[in-house]
């Protein structure tokens, strides 16, 4: 691959201040992008690093915070993009979380609204509006992150979590059939168990090393290794993948 295989175009990651996202962040802006489009919520210091490193890297970076666990956050996020961004070529549907570990009995509405509006509305309406833009150009990639958990229910207090990273998996094979023919190209990637910050909330120790002991790479995975995908996805290479769910999990999980 080409060092500048991303030149002169403008990516919007949501979920950038830390993990994944900001992984991500930091490989297209090493990888020529000319603009980010870093949203944020909580994380703002971790969000002015990562674009102070894409800056340094010769990127324009734009901040945008918006908490997507409420229809108000997403609806603030809709109309940055509706009113002042530039136009979009990649979208990476990043932002997401367990939010917290809560078994059926405990489970409450408010709790199920903000997981499922986190990670699927969001992902959904996200993507509905960066679209008119990618359609009159004719051209685009949306890649969204799903989880390990779409395929196998996820862990302990995260039935709710796992439904909506299958939901997201899902809306990547409809959205696919409906935008390949305007020629943007829609896939997701499902990462396995990965040292990171969501980890570091929602896992512990014993968790962790049972997931290693089931991973026949026998380690975790890293926020740089599935930034390495989700790059791969949106450049020349993945021309011809369309609705795929690319799992990187070590061979904890074959397809």
């Amino acid at each position: 691959m080409t060092e500048k295989q991303l030149s002169g175009q403008t990516a919007l990651i949501t979920g950038a201040s830390r993990g994944i996202g900001a992984a991500t962040a930091r490989l297209f802006a090493q990888n020529g992008i000319s603009r980010l489009i870093l949203h944020y919520n909580s994380n703002a210091q971790g969000a002015e690093d990562v674009a102070a490193q894409a800056r340094q890297l010769g990127c324009e970076a734009d901040l945008v915070p918006a908490d997507l666990g409420t229809p108000e956050g997403i609806r603030s996020l809709v109309r940055y993009i509706e009113t002042n961004s530039p136009p979009v070529d990649i979208l990476i549907n990043n932002a997401g979380s367990l939010v917290k570990r809560a078994r059926l009995a405990e489970y409450t509405e408010d709790l199920f609204d903000r997981v499922m509006d986190l990670n699927v509305k969001t992902v959904y309406f996200v993507t509905q509006a960066v679209a008119p833009g990618m359609i009159g150009r004719g051209r685009g990639v949306v890649v969204n992150v799903s989880s390990i958990a779409a395929r196998n229910g996820g862990g302990s207090g995260a039935t709710i979590y796992s439904a909506a990273k299958a939901a997201g998996s899902t809306m990547t094979k409809g959205l696919a059939k409906e935008l390949a023919p305007k020629g943007i190209r829609v896939n997701a990637v499902s990462p396995g168990t990965v040292d990171n910050y969501f980890h570091e909330q929602f896992s512990n120790r014993q968790i962790l090393d049972s997931s290693v002991a089931q991973t026949p790479a026998g380690k975790l995975g890293t926020n740089e290794e599935i930034a390495d995908t989700i790059l791969f996805l949106c450049t020349e290479p993945s021309r011809y993948i369309h609705g795929q769910t690319i799992e990187v999990n070590g061979g904890l999980y074959m397809v």
